[in-house]
């Protein structure tokens, strides 16, 4: 089956037509497509902020996904593990340990990340935590091993 000559010209017309691609403008390349510019300034492991941000939201998950009573009831022997341990374009992270109190009476260690860039909406530092013995949904399994450096 021939297709009419007109149904081919047709395509390549509209081919021929388009403008050729450019690249990037200056104002594009300067604002728009810098890319990840960290400071890598972060709060010590001992931030009380970080500690709190832990304890409230290891009570909220275990409430509301559980329907258990447990807290954190405090913290000690605060360490640091790493500080940005990966490539250097990397998001920054701190990487520590605590020993934890939970209200049942059993000591536990936490690990966690304060990470540049990480809170809500990016706007500033954010954590993430996992308290061994009590990752309940293996999130960061085996026994926390996913949540350290």
């Amino acid at each position: 089956m021939k297709l009419p000559i007109a149904a081919l010209a047709l395509p390549l017309t509209f081919a021929l037509a388009a403008p050729p691609a450019q690249a990037a403008s200056w104002l594009e390349m300067n604002f728009w497509l810098s890319g990840p510019r960290y400071d890598a300034q972060l709060p010590p492991c001992e931030e009380p902020a970080a500690l709190g941000t832990i304890a409230s939201r290891f009570a909220e998950k275990e409430g509301t996904f559980w329907a258990s009573p447990l807290s954190i009831e405090r913290f000690g022997e605060v360490r640091e593990l790493a500080f940005r341990p990966w490539a250097r374009d990397t998001v920054p992270r701190r990487f520590c340990s605590a020993r934890a109190l939970i209200s049942d009476g059993r000591h536990t260690v936490v690990y966690y990340s304060i990470g540049e860039d990480t809170g809500f909406a990016g706007a500033t530092w954010g954590v993430d935590w996992c308290v061994v013995g009590y990752d309940r949904n293996l999130a960061y399994a085996p026994r926390c091993k996913m949540a350290r450096p």
